[in-house]
């Protein structure tokens, strides 16, 4: 029993196949392949379809009566054959309050829109895109845009997207205009009698008069009134001005302009003078004024001794005050010219006085250990710029004193170190002063050393004059600060 149930079951499977294989069979037996070429991308169908039109519409192409189609749309379809679709460029068409979609193989504005039966007339105008553009220009490339690649690609020619070409025409409108007594009409698309006025070639000048005013919308047959200005320059505050003018007079100008005039100004012509074409006003800026100059003296700095201020340091005892003489003036200006001063009065407002400083004279032995370890006496330490040399350098071997050099021997400002006086200098050590230099001045010291053990110097260092300090007439009280002592 189980046996013939298989035998059953594999009969109908078998003659399942058998029918598939049939139809499958007469399909690829009937079925027509054809080439189709929709805006050059080319695909190959298979089709059962009697008319080229009803094969489209399977393909979801749904033609506009101005798509080139070959052969024509009724024509029967038969194998291997190439139909040939041309899409007509789509337009987004805003003309006369209508908004609608049309299709075209014009290739300016007028071409297109004569296409969607829109007639251009002389003075209308068209945008592409809201962009301004000749009716007889030729029409932007198209903008064609290629989807991104999927799995499910479907007919070349479904992944292009062509975006509508938007053409508005704008109608134009009469509108007229009166000038001094003439009166003319002009066409125009503008939206604002201003913008009428200067798409026309008709210039406007600065103080001309216009109604309705130049912001006003247009309308069909608008009556446009201009009152011209008169040209005048105006001469003021060291500027010239061009400008144009309502007014009458030489004052109702300059109120015009915003100019008033005040105490004793003067203005050419007169104030009532009528005006005329490119008639010249100056006005001259009259003032005057009361300054009072400053004669200053300078006063003098001295300096004093204080026996009981230690040494190297000052205090200042008077500060000073420069004498101050002043003089009154009444001073006459024209256009912010000086052209009269006279003085009025003059006197002393401050008598000098010099400034005073106390400078220390009271010397005291200071013990100190250097970082070296040396425990050294000194009277005053003052800081130096040092330097260094040899003999090669100086061009001898002896120094100031007659003394063969050698290190241990400093080269000093008399003035400030006393010859044959000792000094300690950090990092070279006790030293005597036995030389000078043309370049060594105040706050300069230079440190020898033999040629064979030369070492370069040149730092700012504290030099200690070690004790016992000189008689008190070869101590300079007060060291110049030279070369300026780094802060």
């Amino acid at each position: 029993m189980q046996a013939a149930r298989s035998n059953v079951r594999l009969r109908v499977l078998v003659g399942v196949l058998i029918v598939g294989v049939g139809l499958t069979t007469l399909y690829w037996l009937t079925v027509k392949p054809v080439y189709v070429s929709v805006d050059g991308f080319e695909e190959t169908i298979y089709t059962h379809r009697v008319t080229v039109d009803a094969l489209l519409l399977d393909l979801g192409l749904h033609p506009n009566p101005h798509d080139r189609i070959a052969p024509a749309p009724s024509s029967a379809v038969e194998r291997d054959m190439v139909i040939s679709v041309e899409r007509a460029r789509p337009l987004r068409i805003l003309a006369d309050g209508r908004d609608f979609v049309a299709h075209s193989w014009g290739r300016t504005p007028r071409q297109a829109l004569a296409d969607a039966g829109v007639t251009l007339e002389t003075h209308d105008e068209v945008l592409i895109n809201g962009q301004p553009w000749d009716a007889d220009q030729p029409l932007p490339p198209l903008a064609v845009e290629q989807e991104a690649l999927t799995y499910d690609q479907g007919f070349a020619w479904n992944a292009i997207r062509v975006e509508p070409l938007q053409i508005r025409v704008r109608r134009a409108v009469p509108i007229v205009v009166h000038e001094g007594g003439a009166r003319y009409t002009i066409e125009t698309t503008a939206q604002t009698i201003g913008e009428a006025l200067r798409k026309n070639g008709v210039t406007l000048y600065l103080g001309d008069r216009i109604l309705p005013s130049l912001g006003s919308a247009v309308t069909a047959n608008l009556d446009v009134y201009i009152q011209r200005s008169t040209p005048v320059s105006v001469q003021v505050d060291g500027r010239l001005f061009k400008t144009r003018t309502q007014g009458q007079t030489v004052a109702d100008a300059l109120s015009d302009m915003g100019i008033v005039l005040t105490g004793a100004d003067r203005v050419e012509p007169a104030l009532d003078t009528k005006l005329y074409n490119d008639m010249k006003i100056v006005v001259t800026r009259v003032s005057e004024d009361v300054i009072v100059e400053e004669e200053i003296a300078p006063f003098e700095t001295v300096f004093v001794p204080d026996p009981n201020l230690p040494i190297d340091t000052q205090e200042v005892l008077v500060q000073g005050a420069p004498g101050i003489t002043r003089t009154r003036y009444r001073v006459r200006y024209e256009n912010g010219e000086m052209v009269s001063k006279v003085m009025e009065d003059r006197w002393v407002a401050q008598a000098p006085a010099n400034r005073r400083i106390a400078y220390g004279q009271k010397i005291e032995p200071r013990t100190e250990t250097m970082p070296d370890g040396t425990v050294i006496t000194y009277w005053r330490k003052i800081r130096m710029l040092a330097t260094s040399y040899n003999a090669a350098s100086a061009g001898g071997n002896r120094t100031r004193t007659g003394d063969v050099l050698r290190e241990g021997i400093v080269a000093v400002d008399p003035r400030i170190i006393p010859l044959r006086s000792q000094v300690y200098v950090p990092g070279y050590g006790v030293a005597d002063a036995l030389d000078t230099g043309g370049g060594i001045i105040a706050r300069r010291i230079d440190l020898a050393y033999d040629v064979a053990n030369y070492v370069p110097w040149r730092r700012w260092v504290d030099v200690y004059l070690l004790w016992p300090p000189p008689p008190t007439s070869s101590i300079t009280w007060v060291v110049p600060n030279y070369p300026p002592v780094p802060q």
